[in-house]
């Protein structure tokens, strides 16, 4: 932990504040008729992702904390925990699964993982842009239906649901974006 001028504060860093772990995500100097200029802070709860606003004045001092993006390897899922191995040292690093959220059914095995780290606790994950699947559900095109009209349900070989074109069947695999499980392209190969 590092201490620093409110005013040095910006968008990305984590910060400690009454106890709790937020992240900058804007500020702004505001500068009143009279008097000193206020730091007007948009921060988010690391843990909570509740946002709050908070002043502070410039000569304000806050705890700054340190944070690393390290890319991991994903091995297993073990109970509640994923394990990840640094692909430089080898070492495993457990992390909970629920920092994954909704995308928890798009991490696979030796998938590369970003982990962001503060102060050497991982607190967050990002997987990469996107994932090759199996369908291994699609519904069948209706007769008279053209190419262009609607995209059709399909279940993924993850167990997620969406929706693919219509000469996608079942068996292929499709490039998904994680983000929000769509349809990108058919998988090359």
């Amino acid at each position: 932990m590092a201490k620093m001028q409110a005013n040095q504060m910006r968008a990305g860093m984590v910060i400690e504040f009454e106890g709790q772990r937020y992240t900058v995500l804007k500020q702004n100097i505001m500068i009143p008729g009279k008097g000193n200029a206020i730091i007007q802070v948009d921060m988010r709860n690391i843990k909570t992702g509740a946002k709050k606003d908070q002043r502070w004045r410039t000569a304000d001092t806050v705890e700054r904390l340190m944070t690393e993006d390290k890319d991991y390897n994903f091995s297993y899922a073990e109970g509640d925990s994923l394990v990840l191995m640094d692909p430089d040292t080898y070492e495993q690093t457990t992390v909970p699964k629920d920092i994954l959220g909704d995308r928890l059914p798009f991490l696979v095995e030796n998938m590369t993982v970003n982990v962001r780290l503060i102060e050497g606790e991982p607190v967050a994950m990002s997987l990469p842009e996107t994932a090759v699947l199996e369908v291994v559900e699609a519904d069948p095109v209706v007769k008279n239906q053209t190419a262009t009209s609607s995209y059709k349900p399909a279940v993924l070989s993850n167990g997620v649901k969406t929706m693919v074109p219509p000469f996608v069947t079942t068996g292929e695999k499709i490039v998904v974006k994680i983000e929000d499980a769509s349809y990108v392209e058919r998988a090359k190969g």
